[in-house]
């Protein structure tokens, strides 16, 4: 199964609490997202920027990890930092990413990971763009449920075939 052939489903609502402040509901998980202070939200949760950089980052990692012990390498520890930035609303996004190998891997070990790293799902879908379809509904009850669903892993293995 291809991400998202049939669709990973996250609801987004709001609590109620605050101006902005949301609950993100994916599979049996739940997540507060929010704006910080200074912006009129509580400061409970990420912004939708920082989820953003968060999955960029989370899927290198993971993907990263996946490889690494797939071809048994000796990799230790994997930490990934993910700056957003963007000069203006009409201007593209730029994600900046410094990732951090530790193990005593080889040059070529490195240089393989990163190339993996780059491959990651969710980095394809930044690099790639994505279409965004958007349609009104008349009750809660019309909007799909989410699902436990590996797309996600499905998608890393596949970027890690080669």
């Amino acid at each position: 199964m291809s991400a998202n052939s049939e669709g990973d489903v996250t609801r987004v609502a709001e609590t109620g609490l605050g101006r902005y402040q949301v609950e993100a509901r994916v599979g049996r998980a739940a997540l507060l997202i929010d704006e910080p202070v200074e912006a009129g939200g509580l400061g409970s949760g990420p912004n939708p920027y920082d989820l953003l950089s968060a999955a960029l980052g989370a899927c290198k990692t993971m993907t990263i990890r996946l490889y690494a012990d797939r071809k048994k390498w000796p990799l230790s520890h994997v930490e990934v930092a993910v700056r957003h930035r963007r000069a203006a609303l009409d201007a593209k996004d730029i994600f900046d990413v410094e990732v951090i190998l530790e193990g005593p891997l080889g040059e070529a070990e490195r240089a393989r990971l990163m190339e993996i790293g780059d491959r990651c799902p969710v980095s394809v879908t930044l690099t790639r763009g994505a279409e965004v379809h958007s349609r009104l509904k008349s009750d809660v009850s019309d909007l799909p449920q989410p699902s436990d669903d590996r797309a996600h892993m499905d998608g890393m293995e596949q970027c890690c075939a080669g």
